[in-house]
């Protein structure tokens, strides 16, 4: 990506300077082992094993004490470099969806705040750990984002800087469903309904989310040439990487779509290049297929 002479955003949080809360798990046994493996299965997919450990703690392994430590953390260059790269790519979704608001009569484009932490952070939508992986609040509006993330992405198998980029475009992507009203119209209709079919409408909530990283990737292109080649299939490497029948072939258990809540890989892949063929959002429906 061509991205060191792009704007840097002024939205940016950074809590990096002190540690937050932070969970020591201290297992015995072979328990620990099921534990644990159960709880990064569970980070791959986006979901919070903090309940998982406070679980095990309850049941008799033991848990250490959630504690608050304070202290500065020195950070690394590469890890400036990171932070940096954040500031670029979060300023250019500012540019790119500010004129997209413009063109379409949406009026003005709220941006989001992007909080870098480390370890654990306190959010309106209550303290989480770095375990979960980045994610939105819908109800600060703000993008979390731990930078050891994008450590992870790459040996997930999705390298690169546009891999990166895209993650925080698809959580973008989550802002915009809540501005635009969508993600509260989904938390309607999952009231009630068994939780297969909650999964269902978190799958193509997940996938909008990754059509609308395609949105803004397409316009970065066309409006600053921000991509280099080899960037849009570092994207898509990032998009399949991280699909739920990915991560449980990885974690070595039997395939179950009825659990996925963000897609599997090849419907990832899709409808992110739905996204960056179309450079529309009204292309990322993906509420009205039978098949998303």
């Amino acid at each position: 990506m061509r991205w060191q002479d792009g704007r840097r955003s002024s939205n940016i949080d950074d809590r990096r300077g002190s540690r937050g809360r932070r969970t020591s798990v201290a297992l015995g046994g072979g328990g620990a082992v099921v534990v644990l493996v159960i709880a990064v299965v569970m980070m791959l997919l986006g979901e919070d094993p903090s309940a998982l450990l406070d679980a095990a703690g309850s049941s008799g392994a033991s848990v250490g004490d959630v504690a608050s430590t304070g202290g500065s953390i020195a950070a690394s260059p590469e890890e400036e470099r990171a932070a940096d790269f954040v500031a670029v790519v979060l300023a250019d979704t500012e540019d790119t969806w500010s004129r997209y608001f413009q063109q379409h009569g949406s009026g003005t484009y709220p941006a989001p705040t992007l909080v870098l932490f480390r370890e654990s952070v306190d959010s309106a939508c209550g303290f989480q750990s770095s375990a979960v992986g980045p994610f939105y609040c819908p109800a600060d509006r703000k993008v979390y984002l731990d930078l050891a993330f994008f450590g992870e992405l790459e040996r997930l198998g999705a390298p690169g800087d546009f891999a990166q980029a895209y993650v925080i475009g698809h959580e973008i992507g989550h802002h915009l469903q809540t501005v635009l009203g969508i993600s509260q119209q989904l938390a309607q209709q999952k009231r009630g309904l068994p939780e297969a079919q909650r999964n269902v409408l978190s799958v193509r909530q997940e996938l909008q989310a990754d059509c609308f990283s395609g949105v803004w990737a397409h316009h970065a292109h066309a409006q600053r040439q921000l991509l280099e080649t080899g960037d849009v299939e570092e994207g898509l490497a990032a998009a399949a990487s991280i699909g739920d029948d990915t991560l449980q072939r990885r974690a070595g258990g039997r395939l179950t779509p009825e659990s996925w809540t963000h897609g599997s890989s090849e419907q990832r892949v899709r409808w992110f290049r739905v996204g960056f063929q179309a450079g529309d959002l009204r292309a990322c429906d993906t509420y009205s297929p039978p098949t998303p």
